[in-house]
């Protein structure tokens, strides 16, 4: 038997798909407009300027970007092709291959992030309650508990609520 929706949860359903489908387009327009880069292109070099020694395994990074290695390799050459990101053999494992943050992609990802998070705070933290932050991450955790149960695409960034970097 199929458990309907009540009203008040297909109110947020409809909100939270609102959410999904819009804010996307409003980061990805302003990298474009400020930075010449995508929302995904800035992801994964904002990944990689977090790293260890600015470089993760292809395969590491696409866990982390959700993205297919098809999806992700396109993307590199593409970085590459403007001299942000480079490829090396991973010296641990002759068989894999690291994403490397170029210097260049460095100052790239330095001076897209105020643009990207005063976007970011504009959209969604400006329109929160201090209490609503907090919400927000429980209700993320939540969901992210069915979607990604091991973490992948949080844990580097994972730190107990309240704590700060």
């Amino acid at each position: 038997m199929t458990r309907w929706l009540t009203d008040d949860e297909l109110q947020a359903w409809i909100r939270l798909v609102a959410v999904v489908e819009l804010l996307p387009g409003t980061l990805e327009q302003q990298l474009r407009r400020d930075s010449d880069l995508s929302h995904f292109e800035y992801f994964v070099m904002a990944m990689l300027s977090e790293a260890p020694g600015r470089r993760l395994r292809m395969t590491a990074l696409a866990a982390r970007a959700n993205a297919t290695l098809s999806r992700l390799s396109h993307v590199v050459s593409r970085l590459e092709a403007r001299g942000l990101v480079e490829r090396a053999p991973c010296p641990e494992d002759g068989r894999a291959t690291n994403a490397l943050l170029t210097e260049a992609g460095w100052e790239v990802v330095v001076a897209a992030a105020p643009g990207h998070v005063e976007q970011v705070r504009r959209v969604v933290f400006d329109a929160l309650e201090p209490e609503q932050v907090g919400q927000l991450r429980a209700i993320g955790d939540a969901i992210l508990g069915r979607l990604d149960p091991d973490g992948v695409i949080t844990a580097p960034y994972s730190r107990p609520q309240g704590e700060r970097a």
